[in-house]
């Protein structure tokens, strides 16, 4: 294989945007020293509320040890606490402090102009097309994820 068919390769491409998109992320939200991963931990428990960490962590496909130390360091900003589920002393209980919802509120604009920036080469169509296809590979290749996406909760699994 040539170099130059390794920079059409979709596996490439897809990590070259992955870069690219967290570098945008960053940049939009440096003012705020947020993540993407952050953003998105904060932004699932204004939807959610409380929630036990494991259910989280599948919801937004993230493994044990991830979600275990973005919610640790959120925790030491004072965005989000920590603490035992009533229905399961074992799991770790995240909600939203109100410095963490005016954060995620503050965050929105950026966030948004984020994704304006990444998607800035393509037409209103293709920015439809190239998120419908996003979702399609994702959707077929959920179960070979190092962290899957779990819509339900799986018994701490």
């Amino acid at each position: 294989m040539a170099l130059d068919d390794l920079h059409t390769t979709p596996g490439h491409l897809i990590r070259r945007c992955q870069q690219i998109a967290v570098a945008i992320f960053l940049e939009e939200c440096a003012d705020d020293r947020l993540t993407p991963i952050q953003f998105a931990v904060l932004y699932a428990l204004t939807d959610t509320g409380p929630i036990d960490q494991v259910t989280l962590g599948g919801m937004l496909a993230l493994d044990r040890s991830t979600l275990g130390n973005v919610a640790a360091r959120l925790e030491d900003r004072g965005l989000l606490t920590r603490g035992e589920s009533a229905a399961d002393r074992r799991a770790k209980q995240l909600v939203l402090t109100a410095q963490g919802r005016a954060l995620v509120d503050r965050a929105r604009a950026p966030v948004m102009r984020a994704q304006e920036r990444l998607l800035a080469g393509l037409t209103a169509d293709e920015r439809r097309q190239f998120v419908d296809l996003l979702v399609r590979i994702v959707v077929a290749n959920n179960d070979v994820s190092r962290a899957p996406m779990r819509l339900q909760h799986s018994n701490n699994s």
